[in-house]
């Protein structure tokens, strides 16, 4: 195996809010259509998915809000660069009426959790999303401060 390949991450970008914010139901793929610059910048690591969701219209699943920093490279000659343009997901038709009826529940939302590449294309994690009230969030952080300290205590008792 080529040792370069080996240390690079397959991750573009993760939105660890995501996961503080929502309570996270279920997660599918979904591939992005893409422009060449943007797949130039994701080779670079020029992505952001904090503010990003997912809409459904007319039966299509669209990512918005997801930032792509265009390289200084770029010619501007025939393409001007949009870096918070409307990104169209590839889902297939199941994933997506199975989508369209989760969402209709009361306080479910679409969001961009983590951007990958996956065999040289760029994949997207979505996830059914609910969000967290500020008594959740607080038990999230104890529980997960627990966890920690439960870890520390049995590398010391070693």
């Amino acid at each position: 195996m080529n040792p370069k390949k080996a240390s690079q991450s397959s991750t573009i970008a993760l939105n660890r809010r995501a996961r503080h914010d929502y309570f996270i139901e279920q997660s599918l793929e979904a591939g992005l259509v893409l422009q060449g610059w943007e797949v130039k910048s994701l080779r670079d690591g020029r992505a952001q998915l904090s503010e990003s969701y997912v809409v459904l219209k007319n039966g299509e699943a669209w990512l918005l809000g997801c930032h792509i920093t265009p390289l200084s490279t770029v010619s501007t000659q025939h393409t001007r660069p949009d870096p918070t343009r409307t990104r169209k997901l590839l889902l297939n038709e199941r994933e997506l009426s199975k989508l369209a009826g989760s969402i209709m529940r009361k306080g479910y939302t679409l969001i961009a959790l983590k951007m990958y590449w996956k065999k040289n294309r760029v994949k997207l994690e979505i996830g059914l999303a609910r969000g967290k009230q500020e008594h959740d969030k607080r038990t999230s952080l104890k529980e997960k401060d627990w966890q920690r300290e439960k870890q520390r205590l049995e590398r010391y008792s070693r």
